[in-house]
């Protein structure tokens, strides 16, 4: 039987559909179109026009197994819908996707990090960060808005950082204006945002086994990112085939084995 998965995240909405183990498709959409074009509010509850997002079989898809998670998933209204913590969602993506036992999860979304320890398949420990979006995927994005650069080009560059210590995203993003009149070269600055998130996911990493980390969400594209990541945690990176899709992949997942139970 097809299960779906759906993360409703910040920046964007995911989809992943399963039958049995197989991945049969993914798609995304960003957020504020997604609502907007296929969301509607009724009695207080959001509900979801399927078959106008083009998914494969969408007019069935109202009848299967549905699991859900992510930013808004405490508002979705489906009578066959199970909502999940992300945290849970994320760790049996990261597990399937890697196939690994033991690993700490470096999950990077749109506005919130999340960190957790798994050990021989059992959930140990986790801390998450949701009270400032300045260690994540919107910060990296108003900050390349801010250097008018694209994140492609933001995450080609590691090499000699400027220093930028503030704490919050708004004040960062006044703090790298200061810095672009002082006169530093785009790729300094580019370099230094990338050091920035270093800086504020680091503490939330020190109290957990760094021997592999699986980085998940849109910031595991960063490649800097990822270098720095190496240096500075000194653990194996390890970022799944389909790191912006984890949180879908595991509510699919966990929606297929509850069907299995």
């Amino acid at each position: 039987m097809t299960v779906l998965g759906i993360d409703l995240g910040s920046r964007q909405a995911k989809f992943a559909a399963f039958e049995g183990e197989e991945l049969l498709w993914m798609k995304d959409f960003p957020t504020i179109p997604f609502y907007r074009k296929f969301g509607s509010i009724v009695d207080g509850n959001l509900q979801l026009d399927f078959a106008a997002m083009d998914l494969a079989e969408a007019d069935k898809i109202d009848q299967v197994p549905i699991v859900v998670t992510g930013y808004g998933r405490n508002t979705l209204a489906l009578e066959n819908a199970r909502v999940i913590p992300e945290i849970q969602a994320h760790i049996a993506g990261a597990r399937w996707q890697t196939g690994l036992d033991s690993f700490t999860l470096l999950d990077l979304g749109g506005q919130d990090s999340k960190v957790a320890r798994l050990e021989n398949g059992i959930l140990n420990d986790f801390v998450m960060n949701d009270k400032c979006a300045a260690s994540s995927g919107r910060y990296l994005e108003n900050m390349a808005t801010v250097l008018e650069v694209s994140l492609e080009e933001m995450s080609q560059h590691a090499a000699n950082p400027v220093s930028l210590d503030a704490t919050c995203g708004i004040f960062g993003e006044s703090e790298l204006i200061g810095k672009i009149i002082e006169g530093h070269p785009v790729e300094r600055l580019c370099a230094g945002v990338n050091q920035t998130l270093i800086k504020r996911v680091m503490p939330m990493l020190h109290r957990f086994p760094r021997d592999t980390i699986v980085l998940t969400g849109g910031v595991a594209k960063n490649s800097a990112f990822r270098q720095m990541l190496q240096e500075a945690a000194g653990a194996d990176i390890v970022v799944p085939e389909n790191p912006q899709h984890n949180g879908a992949i595991g509510c699919a997942l966990l929606a297929t084995k509850e069907q299995h139970q």
